[in-house]
């Protein structure tokens, strides 16, 4: 009996499973793919993971919601335009704030690099940066929204076409929104803790690791960079489409 077991054990090393099952036999034999990962990084990429999956369906319902409407769709560029020196300038603070986050998630690498090496001072100058440049493109979204609710655009109507523009829009952009003006908070807060020697101390306290080790950092950018991604998406779907 065990001499026949140790025969069916060679033939699947010898042969192994196709399909779905040598996919799962492949990480079930990895041993590094999972072990080295530490639990922080991990829960942050699951919830990144599922975060995909949301801005994924508010993305659909928004093509559905256009491509469905018989009532014509709201011009980006005349909806977005700013008026500047007498004429109306098309998508100006949308191209402002995109170039602005994307300037932050550089300055956001770089704070990773630097945590890395464990210099903690040039680390939280720049995850400070990240956080003054997230805040800023959400005090930008704040004056677009303001704009916007002035000459109209409620969730149930706009006055330049179908009444569904409104209602994606506040709502997918809101929730990035919020994304972000947590992000910038945690940045703060962390960039804080770095600043303070937590990383290097190994004091206790939220967010805390241990003594020297600056993941949470790395953590960190993680978020901030699955938050710029998303923003490339938002930009095509709302302001190029």
């Amino acid at each position: 009996m065990a001499e026949l077991t140790r025969m069916e054990t060679d033939d699947v090393a010898v042969h192994p499973p196709g399909g779905l099952r040598g996919v799962a036999a492949d990480f079930a034999s990895d041993q590094r793919a999972f072990k080295n990962v530490s639990w922080g990084k991990a829960m942050m990429w699951i919830f990144l993971l599922s975060d995909t999956f949301i801005f994924g369906c508010f993305l659909l319902a928004y093509m559905t919601a256009r491509m469905s409407t018989p009532v014509p769709w709201p011009n980006p560029s005349e909806v977005f335009a700013l008026h500047i020196g007498g004429q109306n300038v098309p998508l100006i603070l949308i191209a402002i704030m995109t170039f602005v986050l994307i300037s932050s998630s550089g300055t956001m690498a770089m704070a990773v690099n630097f945590g890395y090496r464990r210099e903690r001072g040039k680390t939280a100058a720049l995850m400070f940066l990240t956080a003054i440049l997230g805040a800023t493109f959400v005090g930008m979204q704040a004056f677009e929204w303001t704009k916007l609710i002035t000459e109209g655009v409620r969730p149930w109507e706009n006055p330049w076409g179908a009444a569904q523009f409104g209602s994606s829009f506040f709502m997918i952009t809101g929730f990035h929104g919020t994304h972000v003006t947590f992000g910038v908070i945690f940045l703060l807060i962390i960039a804080r803790k770095v600043l303070r020697g937590d990383f290097d101390t190994g004091r206790r306290g939220f967010f805390t690791s241990r003594k020297g080790n600056y993941e949470i950092v790395e953590i960190m950018g993680l978020y901030w960079h699955f938050v710029d991604l998303v923003w490339v998406f938002i930009f095509a779907f709302f302001y190029l489409w």
